[in-house]
């Protein structure tokens, strides 16, 4: 039984990546997986992200680069108003302007320098450097 599908994607991912292997598989899918998966995507952290059906709840296969030190969520989820966000990049980024905090928010699942940029706050999901 899963209490926390993200938490437990994000550990298998980081222990996979230490291992040194090549891809790894993430089950079960969602939506909020996905979202995060594809912002490590863009931002460099993973390579290319298959999401296969297997009728169980489906599983994404991801490639791995071996360019993340750390991920793992956030718990409890944080609110975060956007003129906190340089508290919360101290808290859990080892250095300014080093890795991303994902964030949800009413415009969808996003890192927090688009959120800078978009001058909007969310919940707080998930940190990767």
């Amino acid at each position: 039984m899963q209490f926390d599908p993200l938490n437990d994607a994000l550990a298998k991912l980081f222990n996979a990546e230490q291992a040194g292997k090549f891809n790894v598989d993430l089950a079960p899918a969602s939506k909020l997986l996905g979202s995060v998966l594809h912002i490590m995507q863009t931002s460099g952290y993973v390579g290319e992200i298959e999401k296969n059906d297997d009728g169980r709840g489906g599983k994404y296969i991801v490639q791995l680069r071996g360019a993340i030190n750390e991920c793992g969520v956030v718990k409890p989820r944080h609110s975060v108003r956007r003129q906190e966000f340089d508290k919360w990049e101290g808290r859990y980024l080892p250095a300014q302007d080093f890795g991303l905090l994902i964030l949800t928010t009413n415009s969808g699942v996003m890192h927090h320098k688009e959120a800078k940029e978009n001058r909007i706050g969310g919940k707080l999901l998930a940190y990767v450097f």
